[in-house]
């Protein structure tokens, strides 16, 4: 099955481009931002070796989704997905955070939990818990640095990005409202899907005007955890683990096979058959989180395909 793992294209009034993890990011002169979602995935801070099939459109069509269920709540940079795998929107300056909000102990959380630490972005955790059980106060903000290419993003306190001038008081303080108002909707559309949000990140950045909004992509399984609602309660009582919607899946298989992002460790080979897997995972995600059937697009040309509908809209600008 085709994928698109990369992309080299020339676009009118083009200024800059920047590769992502997962995106390409092309700057017009006029200030606008055409963002790709490529089929590459990554995990551990590493980009895997092959491209997951539908993976880039599923993972833009959520967050295009999701975008305009919150646009009431915080202003975002989108204006248009002219294709599956594409979004347009206004140039912003990012903060260099990522608001990253938990309900439970889970992933990156539960791990530093079950080494000892007590303490994540400068927010106390209890003793007692398990892995899976909702924070006390739940839910909470563990913010992270948000690290240059090939580095790790790092757990920060609040304290320490205001005093550091990475962010002022003042927009943490907006960001921080947004981020619960935003956890809150999440949690809501969610529920009605028979989910558990557990943990999720945004971004935001300034626009030209100095007004924060809320960029990249949100509520998605590359950025958020989610449990099944149905037996979560028994499964908890019983010690047993949660069945999770998001990227987990493929972390845990990567520490299976012995790999962690650290130095000297090598990538796992992907054959075609877990690839396939993991593209039909992502699928499954996307049909449960939405609530609604996945329809993949045409991916006999992907590159043309995308090319054409963006060139389509900016020629009708």
């Amino acid at each position: 099955m085709n994928t698109i793992t990369k992309t080299n294209f020339k676009f009118p009034k083009q200024k800059s481009v920047y590769r992502g993890k997962v995106r390409d990011v092309y700057q017009l002169k006029d200030d606008t931002l055409i963002m790709i979602a490529t089929d590459r995935i990554s995990a551990f801070d590493t980009i895997l070796p092959k491209g997951i099939p539908y993976k880039g459109q599923i993972l833009n069509q959520m967050a295009v989704s999701f975008l305009q269920q919150t646009e009431d709540i915080v202003p975002n940079w989108l204006i248009a997905s002219p294709d599956p795998n594409v979004s347009i929107g206004q140039v912003c300056e990012p903060l260099k955070v990522e608001m990253v909000i938990r309900g439970y102990l889970a992933g990156h959380s539960a791990r530093l939990y079950k080494n000892g630490v007590r303490k994540l972005s400068g927010v106390p955790l209890p003793e007692g818990l398990r892995e899976f059980d909702m924070f006390p106060q739940h839910p909470i903000i563990t913010p992270a640095t948000k690290a240059e290419q090939g580095l790790h993003d790092e757990d920060i306190s609040r304290e320490d990005l205001i005093r550091k001038g990475i962010v002022s008081e003042e927009d943490y303080r907006l960001m921080e409202k947004y981020t619960y108002a935003l956890f809150a909707r999440g949690t809501e559309i969610a529920s009605k899907h028979g989910l558990i949000l557990v943990d999720t990140k945004y971004e935001f950045g300034k626009t030209r005007d100095g007004e924060i909004v809320l960029i990249d992509e949100i509520h998605t399984p590359d950025s958020s955890r989610y449990f099944y609602k149905e037996g979560y309660d028994e499964r908890q009582e019983n010690g047993e683990p949660q069945i999770q919607l998001s990227k987990e899946f493929v972390r845990q298989w990567l520490i299976s096979k012995g790999f962690q992002g650290e130095k000297g460790q090598k990538v796992p080979t992907m054959t075609d058959k877990y690839v396939q897997s993991v593209s039909e995972r992502y699928i499954e995600l996307y049909e449960n989180i939405m609530g609604e059937k996945f329809l993949p697009a045409d991916t006999s040309d992907i590159e043309n395909r995308i090319y054409d509908n963006i060139m389509r809209f900016l020629q009708n600008q």
